[in-house]
């Protein structure tokens, strides 16, 4: 059965949920979880005479990055301690997350990565694609989809 689970997060609902269940499913099984929070990297924008309103400096972009971080995993984290899961969380820069979930689980020697469907339709999934479609579609690790 499986011994360590890849579980990456987001922090929207729907990935809490898929965590907290990769966390139940992993104390039944007896594996560990790897948490993983891909973070985007900063990009500021740069325009000829001003600065635009919503620049962060590299500084405060990896803060706001460190605190989401830290809440995201926090919360998967005392879910798996709670259930005696052994807990290790991470966090990746890259944009594109979906590499980064297939290269993390190859790295950490996964064997089976948990994730939730954000479930996107229509014109959307077209334009923005689903991070899950492209974990599913590149991943020799088999993955679970949480609905």
């Amino acid at each position: 059965m499986y011994k360590h689970l890849l579980v990456p997060t987001d922090g929207s609902a729907l990935s809490q949920r898929a965590a907290r269940d990769a966390v139940r499913l992993a104390a039944a099984v007896g594996a560990r979880i790897t948490a993983l929070f891909v973070a985007p990297p900063p990009t500021p924008v740069v325009y000829e005479d001003f600065i635009p309103a919503s620049y962060m400096t590299t500084e405060d972009h990896q803060a706001a990055i460190a605190k989401a971080a830290a809440k995201f995993l926090g919360g998967i984290e005392r879910e798996a301690a709670a259930a005696g899961v052994p807990f290790e969380g991470l966090r990746v820069t890259g944009e594109y997350p979906a590499e980064a979930i297939v290269e993390t689980a190859k790295k950490s020697k996964c064997d089976l990565i948990v994730m939730a469907s954000h479930g996107r339709h229509g014109v959307k999934a077209l334009l923005l694609g689903s991070e899950t479609a492209k974990v599913l579609s590149h991943s020799k690790i088999p993955v679970l989809v949480h609905r």
